[in-house]
């Protein structure tokens, strides 16, 4: 019977570890935002759209690497909660903008502070030196042809 921890071939898989390593991150992340009903993507795409004062979904999808059909049915529960509006570009009416409706805008400032909070937690469990370190390496990956993109800190 294989046991959670039951040491294998495949751990020495570099995608197996990225994975596992970033569903924990993601878990750590969501329970910090849970208080005010965010998950880290949701948290993210509010504070892009706060920070870019609006975006198309492709934009947001290619910044948040987040495939495109996930992020228009994310978009789309944002819109339906309240939290963003979508319409059409002033310069091209084929495109849509999204941008943070009020009520956006207020959840994301509550959501900040708690975000700020996991922040200052991971960098306290694995230390400020590691996770510079770890986000300067991860900028760096190279897979296939291309770097992976990454926008900083």
């Amino acid at each position: 019977m294989l046991s959670a921890n039951q040491p294998l071939g495949i751990d020495q898989c570099n995608c197996s570890a990225m994975r596992k390593a970033s569903r924990q991150i993601t878990r750590f992340y969501d329970a910090h935002l849970e208080s005010v009903g965010l998950r880290i993507t949701q948290f993210l795409t509010l504070a892009a759209l706060d920070e870019a004062d609006g975006a198309t979904v492709n934009a947001l999808a290619e910044r948040l690497d987040i495939e495109r059909t996930a992020m228009g049915k994310m978009v789309g529960f944002l819109e339906r909660d309240g939290f963003v509006t979508i319409k059409p570009s002033p310069a091209d009416g084929r495109v849509r903008i999204i941008e943070l409706t009020d009520e956006g805008r207020r959840l994301h400032e509550r959501a900040a502070p708690l975000w700020r909070d996991a922040q200052q937690e991971f960098e306290r469990l694995n230390g400020r030196t590691n996770v510079a370190t770890l986000r300067q390496g991860l900028r760096e990956i190279v897979v296939g042809d291309l770097p992976a993109v990454s926008s900083g800190d």
